[in-house]
């Protein structure tokens, strides 16, 4: 398998959005001295490198007579600078192609990996002088514009929280993009009211097992628990999270502000007892300049689909027609639930429609709907994509198909429109701006299913009541409008406030934002998909191991589909 070149990347964990923020500092930091220090000129190889770091961030192609505009230098000066950059190895040329003889410019990997390294330093610094925590190291914070401005305003009302109360706050949650982005926000420049070491980041089932150590815990050790959509019948129905409804009448949160579907995930038997942080899509992504070159139309369907990731598959060159999760536990059970989804079924007898709050009387004779007609087309449909995966697909999780689609390895990939934000925001992506974002494929042309997944903010039950109500304001703090709008703008797509997606700068900050603004529209994402029954995650557990077995193993899909209903069955009696 070839290597994926993800040296850009610094360690020192910049995102591209906070290195573009400081080339914009430092540009706008400079120019004043050029204009006001009697004597002073402009600093041709600073301008140069800022201006070449900008358009390679920003994507923009770029020349030589171009670089040297931006510099603002005469050009018979940039233009010598730019010839010793070039034989010194910090520039590359690179051709424009179609025949022509003249090229585009961008910095090389010499020259990336420092002008990062310094400005890691510059963010230090200021973090140092603005921040006030003693001891702090650089990537303690996150260098956003709107969040260095202090523009983003706190919509905490009444009582005000104070700076020994946010600091002690704990936090235990999963490890991806959105919820690390949060804790720099939660970090950024903000008088020394949290730190790092006040957020515990896991990856999902370490979170799950986690989740239920802290509330089986005589003392709280965490103060607010990120739970996954689909847990929060089995949490409520054990008794382990404090209900919120006394909570929401004075805290600055506005239900009516959230898509009811949305709104409803966190809701159980009409209490409600989760607040969604963010909602995710699950979604197919396509390389839009290779479906272009082969004229190849969109895939609708699945068959669609296996026929364009076959056109596509090319494993002489180490390039793939599609990836997805077929990984052995609660992946390839995930992509199951999914794929039966867009058969319009779910693993449970249950209403097909999203509910505002499910009642655990629904499922107290849980009739399974596993062994099915439809259950054997989705095995069939992840055969025939194994066929045009990368080789290593029965061990491809979320984030082993995301690296595959981003650093150009296959042409199709599923996914959450949370993690595909990388696509565009990664400063390793190979795929930014040459990516179309496509609802999933439905079976022979059937209605759209795109499943809804995200995270709850939760409080264990075991926190006093008054603690309870500081946090509750501290989470009114994260799921605020300004904080949703900020990520939003930042690379995370979708945000579950309307408030937010009507925002016309939030809408145009991603295609993913308006591609799913109007699936909602359409009543085309759906809550069923991983309904959140007490038993989910036995159910999880059971087909993550028998739909395996069924798609990369020789046991016979229906033989698996019925094993899977009667180990669950089991399970059920041996629980009582």
């Amino acid at each position: 398998m070839q290597q994926v070149n993800t040296s850009i990347a610094p360690t020192s964990e910049l995102t591209s959005h906070e290195l573009s923020r400081i080339v914009d500092f430092l540009r706008k930091l400079r120019a004043p001295f050029d204009t006001h220090m009697p004597g002073a000129t402009k600093d041709v190889f600073w301008n140069v490198v800022l201006e070449l770091v900008d358009a390679h961030l920003r994507r923009r192609p770029i020349d030589k007579s171009g670089l040297v505009t931006l510099a603002g230098v005469p050009y018979s000066t940039g233009n010598r600078l730019i010839t010793t950059m070039i034989a010194d190895n910090l520039i590359r040329q690179v051709p424009r192609g179609g025949g022509l003889k003249t090229h585009f410019l961008e910095p090389t990997d010499v020259l990336q990996h420092s002008f990062v390294n310094y400005a890691t330093h510059v963010k230090g610094h200021l973090a140092k002088t603005f921040g006030l925590r003693q001891g702090s190291e650089a990537n303690e914070y996150y260098f956003g514009g709107s969040y260095f401005a202090a523009q983003i305003i706190s919509p905490v009302r009444g009582d005000d929280i104070s700076s020994k109360v946010l600091g002690d706050i704990r936090f235990l949650l999963n490890d991806d993009n959105y919820f690390s982005a949060m804790r720099n926000m939660w970090s950024d420049f903000r008088n020394d009211l949290g730190r790092k070491s006040s957020f515990q980041l896991l990856r999902l089932p370490d979170l799950y097992t986690s989740a239920h150590k802290a509330f089986a815990a005589a003392a709280p050790d965490h103060d607010v628990v990120a739970l996954n959509m689909p847990w929060l019948g089995e949490f409520v129905e054990k008794g382990c999270l404090a209900p919120l409804d006394g909570l929401l009448t004075d805290a600055a949160i506005n239900p009516l502000d959230f898509h009811p579907s949305v709104w409803g995930t966190g809701n159980w038997k009409g209490t409600q007892y989760g607040i969604p942080l963010y909602c995710t899509v699950e979604i197919l992504a396509a390389r839009s300049d290779l479906f272009e070159e082969k004229r190849l139309s969109y895939p609708t369907t699945f068959d669609e689909t296996i026929r364009a990731a076959r056109a596509l598959h090319n494993p002489a060159k180490e390039f793939y027609g599609i990836a997805w999760n077929g990984q052995r536990g609660m992946p390839i059970a995930n992509s199951f639930m999914f794929f039966l989804a867009a058969c319009q079924k779910t693993i449970i007898e249950m209403p097909m429609h999203n509910h505002e709050s499910l009642h655990a009387r629904r499922f107290e004779k849980l009739k399974l709907q596993i062994d099915t007609t439809d259950s054997i087309d989705a095995i069939d449909y992840m055969r025939q994509l194994a066929e045009v995966s990368p080789p290593d697909i029965a061990e491809v999780d979320w984030e082993r198909g995301l690296s595959y689609f981003m650093y150009g390895q296959v042409g199709l990939a599923y996914c959450w429109t949370m993690r595909a934000a990388r696509f565009e925001h990664e400063l390793s992506s190979k795929v930014a701006r040459r990516v179309a974002y496509l609802p999933p494929p439905s079976r022979r042309l059937r209605k759209i299913a795109a499943p809804i997944g995200g995270f709850l903010m939760t409080i264990p039950a075991n926190v006093q009541p008054a603690r309870q109500r500081q946090i509750m304001n501290a989470i009114a703090w994260m799921v605020s409008p300004e904080a949703m709008k900020a990520h939003v703008k930042n690379g995370f797509p979708v945000a579950p406030r309307f408030s937010v997606c009507a925002d016309p700068e939030a809408l145009a900050s991603s295609p993913i934002v308006s591609m799913v603004d109007q699936m909602a529209r359409r009543n085309e994402l759906v809550t069923w998909a991983r309904p959140p029954i007490p038993e989910f995650n036995l159910i999880e557990t059971i087909l993550g191991t028998e739909i395996h077995d069924a798609v990369f193993g020789k046991k016979p899909p229906r033989q698996a589909l019925r094993d899977a209903e009667n180990r669950i069955h089991r399970e059920l009696l041996h629980r009582g």
